[in-house]
């Protein structure tokens, strides 16, 4: 692939303020294309210098960054953000929609009312949100790019995973309904669904197997990895890697696609 193939396009990146994530590693990757970044993540403690390293390590590679504060969850707060994109960089041409909660995890009658509403305020309601207010921009430039990034318990069936995964199941109809409503518009829209990634979100699914089961660390990591037919887990670049290319030229005729990013495994499919 062209190294420069999203030059003067602009993407905006929900979640990105932890090292470790998703949302991260696909700033990086977006940028390395020539996309002018806009980093974005929840206003919280150490956050906002974590958003100012992510956007100095992507200038110290020679491309362009800014970090934003969003709350996905508050409707006028992403308005803010969208207007401040549009008024500055002009456009906007690719959203990756990578901000999510771990929660709704553990047995389905223990799940609190608290819990399900949490996890589909961010997890639902967020992406629809940012959706409805970077499409009518991307409708006025000829077209653009949604990437949500969903789960493979969006596509597969987990135990114990009730909220988290039926919000998933939700991000995927999203992502099949947008893509064929804005077609017509030069807007493309796909689904990332990775299986087990070394994420923060990594960190909680071992923690709660483990305190569950009473196993140590490594037993859950070893037996996590055993499910995965490539035998390993997976780095956050690796998913990155996925979505620089949705987000590219080189998936042109791509639209309405929940991929999976998970080593060959796949739950209830």
């Amino acid at each position: 692939m062209d190294q420069r193939v999203l030059d003067d396009k602009v993407a905006i990146v929900t979640g990105a303020g932890n090292s470790k994530g998703m949302g991260w590693a696909s700033c990086l990757a977006l940028a390395s294309l020539g996309a002018r970044v806009v980093a974005t993540d929840l206003e919280r403690d150490g956050v906002q210098d974590q958003l100012q390293a992510l956007c100095a390590e992507i200038e110290a590679l020679g491309g362009r960054a800014r970090a934003l504060t969003l709350d996905v969850t508050n409707p006028k707060d992403v308005d803010r953000v969208i207007d401040d994109v549009v008024g500055i960089e002009g456009q906007v041409d690719i959203l990756f929609n990578n901000a999510g909660l771990g929660a709704g995890v553990g047995p389905f009658l223990e799940i609190s009312d608290q819990e399900w509403q949490s996890v589909w305020s961010v997890n639902v309601m967020g992406m629809v949100s940012c959706a409805r207010a970077v499409i009518p921009h991307m409708q006025a430039i000829g077209g653009g790019v949604i990437i949500n990034n969903a789960s493979l318990a969006g596509l597969g069936v987990v135990e114990e995973m009730s909220a988290y995964s039926a919000s998933k199941f939700a991000v995927i109809g999203l992502t099949k309904s947008l893509a064929a409503e804005f077609g017509k518009d030069g807007i493309r829209c796909n689904a990332v669904c990775p299986g087990s990634i070394q994420t923060s979100m990594y960190e909680l699914e071992i923690e709660h197997v483990s305190k569950s089961t009473g196993r140590s660390r490594q037993e859950v990591e070893a037996e996590l990895d055993s499910l995965v037919p490539l035998g390993r887990s997976a780095m956050a670049r690796e998913v990155a890697d996925v979505v620089a290319f949705l987000a590219s030229p080189a998936s042109g005729y791509v639209s309405g696609v929940a991929l999976p990013v998970a080593g060959g495994m796949a739950p209830g499919l």
